[in-house]
């Protein structure tokens, strides 16, 4: 796809709506070693949550953020409240047991009230509204799916129900819809958790970003500015920054797109994820002016396995204009999830061996209920609070069926990473980039990852990937290096945008030196 026939498709903000129409707060950097009770890593839905709950026990907390609390995958999600997760139900029960699926079924149900309940004591203004949320299908294929989630789910004492009716403006064959949910407006959420922790003790941190985590008594959480000291440490950075744990291995990381629009028609009341392939999510966000906008998206692929990411744009908007009078598309954005293999986060432990290490990761695209469990189980598990949800959460579980799929998948990785050694991914010469163009390119017989911008400016980096290696691949939507084997994301400039990685891909100064004149 050219660049003209690809704006023709990308109209809208590039900022996500959630970032674009919410106040900012500034928290310093770490500004020398310092002391705390417990340090958490990261500033999401999972970290913040954590954070204040640990600090009403009594705890001095210090927050560290690489960049700006709620600003990263918490501030690019669809923000659905809800236990209806896709029909995870019926697997949980075919792969751990009745009683795990019910602890996650009571777990993120509980996270729903948890969020109604803290927006509602604190008078926080997030556009906290009460909805129910619907999985459906359009293909008679997965009609038993549906129905029998809508048994199960309801064994569990979960508020459901089945239909075959949903106003939306296509037919369905069936739906499993959940009563009494609710989306809200996430960064308007954690900035006013965020006014809770500093005080007392506690501390935020923006802006230092942190390399590494030494356990022992007391932690040592090492960062570009300094090291924090900790007698527990919660490293809740979506995807962990630590290796030991083996989580590169035993999850998918997955890209999905989203659009906010507005419309010549009332948006339709609730939210709604197709079960069918590609699955769409679908949503009303009613902004502070009364009006409503459409948040329409899907489309998700793994992270580095598509060569044209801005195509998925432009099925969203097909689709779109297929079943909606669209006015105009105002915002669209990207996010990325990480998949577990046997579909449950990893929240607990940091693995067999910590006993002063937690992390929270994996939530599926379900962040604002998974995190906010792993945020209420993690504060209880430092707090020595029992809490019944731990068993189906622990991070060192074993389940004998995802043997297959674990190694499928990184025998996966590996091949791909001998091949790109052996016969090399060039696509094309430096000089045949165009502007707005990237990829990976040979000069010299070496393989460079190389941009253009629409100035015309080029730069050249590594196409080393720095966690452990893997080539990264030119996302042309985001304009940003993804590594396609476990999910770390750099922009054009090399910066770490996304973990496992935490530091940048290496500058080729030299060349990009000798490349910088415009086309």
């Amino acid at each position: 796809m050219g660049i003209d026939h690809y704006r023709e498709f990308t109209r809208g903000k590039t900022t996500p709506l959630w970032i674009d129409t919410a106040d900012e707060a500034e928290h310093p950097a770490l500004p020398c070693t310092m002391s705390f009770d417990v340090a958490v890593v990261g500033g999401g839905i999972a970290g913040l949550t954590a954070a204040v709950l640990l600090k009403h026990s009594g705890a001095k907390v210090a927050v560290l953020e690489a960049g700006r609390i709620a600003r990263g995958v918490t501030a690019h999600s669809t923000a659905k409240i809800t236990s209806g997760h896709d029909v995870i139900y019926q697997d949980l029960i075919n792969r751990f047991s009745e009683e795990k699926a019910r602890q996650y079924a009571e777990a993120n149900q509980g996270a729903v009230e948890f969020i109604a309940a803290f927006a509602d004591e604190r008078g926080v203004s997030c556009d906290f509204r009460r909805s129910f949320a619907c999985t459906y299908t359009c293909e008679d294929q997965n009609l038993e799916r549906i129905q029998k989630e809508v048994e199960i789910a309801g064994d569990l004492r979960l508020p459901v129900t089945y239909t075959e009716s949903l106003p939306l403006p296509f037919p369905v064959k069936g739906a499993i819809c959940y009563e009494n949910q609710a989306y809200f407006h996430p960064r308007k959420y954690l900035l006013s958790m965020a006014e809770i922790i500093p005080g007392g003790g506690s501390r935020i941190f923006e802006n230092t970003r942190v390399g590494d985590v030494e356990e022992g008594r007391p932690c040592r959480v090492i960062t570009e500015r300094g090291v924090v000291k900790a007698d527990q440490v919660i490293v809740a950075t979506h995807f962990p920054i630590l290796n030991r744990g083996l989580f590169f291995a035993k999850m998918t990381p997955f890209r999905s797109y989203l659009t906010a629009m507005s419309l010549e028609q009332e948006a339709p009341e609730g939210m709604y994820i197709s079960l069918d392939a590609p699955f769409h999510t679908i949503r009303k966000h009613r902004t502070d002016n009364g009006e409503d906008y459409l948040l329409l998206g899907g489309e998700d692929h793994e992270v580095g396995h598509e060569g044209n990411t801005a195509e998925r744009y432009r099925r969203i908007e097909t689709f779109a204009r297929d079943h909606f009078r669209i006015r105009d598309i105002l915002y669209r954005w990207s996010t990325q999830d990480n998949s577990p293999v046997d579909q449950v986060p990893f929240i607990g432990r940091h693995s067999l061996l910590s006993r002063r290490i937690y992390v929270a990761t994996g939530f599926q695209g379900w962040g604002m209920t998974n995190g906010t469990v792993a945020g209420v189980l993690l504060s209880d598990m430092i707090a020595g609070r029992k809490n019944p949800w731990s068993g189906v959460f622990d991070p060192n579980r074993f389940t004998p069926f995802i043997s297959r799929k674990f190694f499928s998948q990184n025998i996966h990785i590996a091949e791909m990473f001998v091949t790109d050694r052996v016969t090399g991914r060039a696509e094309k010469s430096l000089s045949d980039l165009e502007p707005g163009e990237g990829g990976i390119v040979e000069q010299n017989g070496k393989e460079f990852a190389a941009s253009r911008d629409e100035e015309g400016t080029t730069r050249v980096l590594s196409p080393s990937c720095t966690h452990m290696g893997c080539k990264v691949t030119w996302n042309n939507a985001e304009e940003s290096w993804d590594c396609p084997c476990h999910g770390s994301r750099f922009d054009r400039d090399g910066k770490v945008i996304q973990a496992p990685a935490v530091k940048d891909l290496i500058a080729e100064e030299s060349k990009q030196r000798a490349v910088s004149s415009k086309k």
